[in-house]
């Protein structure tokens, strides 16, 4: 079987660096073991599969070289990119049903695409020195104004605040600790970022999902998304600037990518909706040999 994979990146910045993802337009033929193959020989961090759904638009469902997981967010991206390259759709909003539930998607008239993710869940905080000890930093090293918590819009994660851009870079990850600790508290992996007062974008950031068979990740939408939140109910970001944050990620890989996202926010001061998207780059395709 002969099955057509498209590649390229999402939340690029400028048409460079971004995150490599796949993309089977027609998966409706494929079991969820062809479907984990076919990612596990594209080799990125996931491969989006779109299906016909009855729910939604569309049915789209993501493979790891290792797991399937509920939802991606440059997947997504990429995606409904090649969707309107391929003339599939037009600019505008779509539903996906995905395992993380049915979510509103943007295709705006530039081709950048943006995805609605579900109302955070702010859960466990974890131990500092626990967290320090698996990223080869000291307790120190970590911003001691706001906690190392797990918080998912989609997919959990457990974000890491640490001092200083200098901190974030020179992290050397213990990858079996993380993948332990993910373990224990059912999270993706780790979203570590540096949120400066005097810095645009709003933060940098690395994420590292071992776990999933993702060492690190040079731009993670759905850990942006549950950033956004985060930093949002820590007070890292107001009300009136909730509408618009700017985030990069992957610079320590080479690939340095834009993410971009959006609260709304209601009197009460309550997340209403988030929205996190970005650009793609130029599509190549594959075939892929089952």
């Amino acid at each position: 079987m002969d099955i057509q994979v498209y590649t390229l990146n999402a939340f690029t910045k400028g048409n460079e660096g971004g995150n490599l993802a796949g993309v089977v337009l027609d998966a409706d033929g494929l079991g969820m073991d062809h479907m984990q193959r076919i990612a596990k020989e594209v080799g990125f961090s996931e491969t989006a599969f779109i299906q016909p759904s009855k729910k939604a638009d569309f049915l789209v469902r993501f493979f790891t070289p290792t797991d399937e997981v509920p939802i991606c967010g440059h997947a997504t991206l990429a995606a409904f990119h090649v969707m309107l390259s391929e003339n599939m759709i037009e600019p505008g909003m779509y539903t996906q049903e995905t395992k993380a539930g049915i979510l509103e998607v943007e295709v705006k008239e530039d081709g950048s695409v943006f995805l609605a993710q579900n109302l955070p869940k702010f859960e466990a905080e974890l131990n500092r020195e626990q967290i320090a000890c698996s990223l080869n930093i000291d307790i120190v090293d970590l911003n001691p104004d706001m906690p190392v918590q797990i918080v998912s819009t989609g997919l959990p994660d457990v974000m890491v605040p640490v001092r200083s851009l200098d901190v974030l870079e020179a992290i050397n990850p213990n990858f079996d600790q993380i993948s332990d600790i993910s373990k224990q508290y059912e999270a993706v992996g780790y979203h570590v970022f540096y949120a400066g007062t005097d810095i645009d974008p709003i933060a940098y950031c690395r994420n590292f999902a071992p776990l999933y068979g993702i060492l690190e990740e040079s731009a993670t939408g759905s850990s942006t998304g549950a950033l956004s939140c985060y930093l949002y109910r820590y007070g890292k970001v107001k009300a009136h600037q909730a509408q618009e944050l700017q985030f990069e990620q992957g610079h320590t890989m080479g690939a340095a990518s834009e993410l971009k996202a959006y609260l709304l926010v209601n009197e009460h001061r309550e997340i209403t909706k988030i929205s996190v998207g970005g650009s793609c780059s130029v599509i190549e395709s594959r075939i892929v040999y089952l």
